[in-house]
């Protein structure tokens, strides 16, 4: 039978990178400007007063401290308050293009391969570029793919999402190796004039090669023991800018065409669908919670890794059980599980179990469960 295994990872981070104390300068710039544009409206009790930020909010609220970014000038600019990228001709390739094939530069030297190894890509991402032709593709062509291509989306859960349906095809023998790829703008669809989430996301994009156990290094990697996807709607994370706004002129730049969620809503029910989720899967494996060396979790906000760590091992997780990057990252939605995963997984002995969990927008959740080979 064909296994698959994890045998390298691949990580793109932007050089820029904006701390608290600058996003909130900017942000309460604005909310100066705001009140001061609408003081008369204000006054007459037609406009809701704005209210300022402030980094401890900021930091209790999420564990974030800094993120990283494509355009850090456009962001900090309080009367524009978004990132700056400009458009590319049809000619040149995509920014997405360019984030993966560095994440995926990086994958293959780690698990000494070549392009000539991989036979598919996927992309898999909260947000694409465009809806066609398929950023996944274009990072085919660029990298020089013989294979096939395709884009998925499952919002944060995307990256492990992917990581299934790689499994899936190498597994299957549609596919010797896959690279899944994660190129991650979230600056792009984040509402930088919202106190509630302004500080939430930053970019990055990661790269995981998956390939035949046979055709991986002797005792490199990570096998794939197993994976449990769970979904169930809702509309507490929410993003509706799409190709049908321009049909109904009354929604165009209106708040809910970026990132909305109802944070409390989404903590509150998410969390122990998290825990369950993962749960399960180790008990159909017959596997003891006590025996998972680490958890690589999505890295939204660090109180609620904290409790989905306590629901799953019946006591607090350590930092080394279940490493943090959002101090650094910021959410990076789907990549950010993997980054934990990227930079935290070298120190894992031969047998050691960890899981990847990511969770999100949906409801999403992907869980992958590995053992170090």
């Amino acid at each position: 039978m064909i296994k698959a295994v994890i045998s390298g990872t691949g990580l793109y981070t932007p050089p820029a990178t904006i701390d608290n104390d600058e996003l909130v300068e900017a942000f309460n710039q604005y909310v100066e400007l705001f009140n001061a544009e609408n003081a008369g409206a204000i006054a007459r009790g037609e406009v809701v007063p704005l209210q300022p930020s402030s980094s401890a909010f900021i930091e209790k609220a999420s564990g974030i401290k800094r993120r990283h970014v494509i355009d850090k000038d456009g962001i900090l600019d309080p009367e524009r308050m978004a990132p700056y990228i400009p458009e590319r001709s049809n000619e040149e390739p995509s920014v997405q293009c360019d984030m993966a094939v560095a994440a995926c530069g990086e994958a293959l030297e780690q698990a000494g391969k070549s392009v000539q190894d991989v036979d598919a890509v996927i992309v898999a991402c909260s947000n694409m570029q465009r809806a066609y032709p398929a950023v996944s593709i274009e990072v085919q062509e660029a990298l020089g793919i013989d294979g096939f291509a395709y884009d998925m989306n499952v919002a944060c859960s995307s990256a492990t999402f992917g990581l299934q349906a790689a499994v899936n095809s190498v597994e299957n023998g549609s596919a010797r190796s896959v690279l899944v790829v994660s190129p991650e703008i979230c600056s792009g669809h984040l509402n930088f004039r919202d106190r509630d989430s302004h500080f939430i996301f930053g970019d990055a994009c990661t790269a995981i090669f998956v390939e035949r156990e046979e055709h991986a290094r002797a005792g490199q990697g990570f096998e794939i023991l197993g994976t449990r996807l769970k979904t169930k709607f809702s509309n507490n994370i929410r993003n509706n800018f799409g190709f049908l706004n321009r049909a109904d002129e009354s929604g165009i730049g209106k708040p809910d065409k970026l990132f909305v969620q109802q944070g409390r809503k989404v903590f509150k029910e998410v969390s122990p669908l998290v825990a369950e989720t993962i749960l399960n899967q180790l008990r159909s494996l017959s596997i003891a919670p006590d025996d998972l060396r680490r958890m690589w979790l999505h890295q939204a906000n660090l109180n609620m890794n904290q409790l989905i760590a306590r629901k799953v091992l019946g006591r607090d997780a350590t930092e080394d059980e279940a490493p943090v990057i959002l101090d650094e990252y910021a959410n990076t939605s789907s990549a950010g599980s993997i980054i934990a995963f990227h930079k935290h997984k070298g120190d894992l002995a031969s047998g050691d179990l960890g899981v990847i969990c990511s969770f999100g927008a949906g409801y999403s959740i992907g869980s992958v469960l590995v053992r170090r080979r």
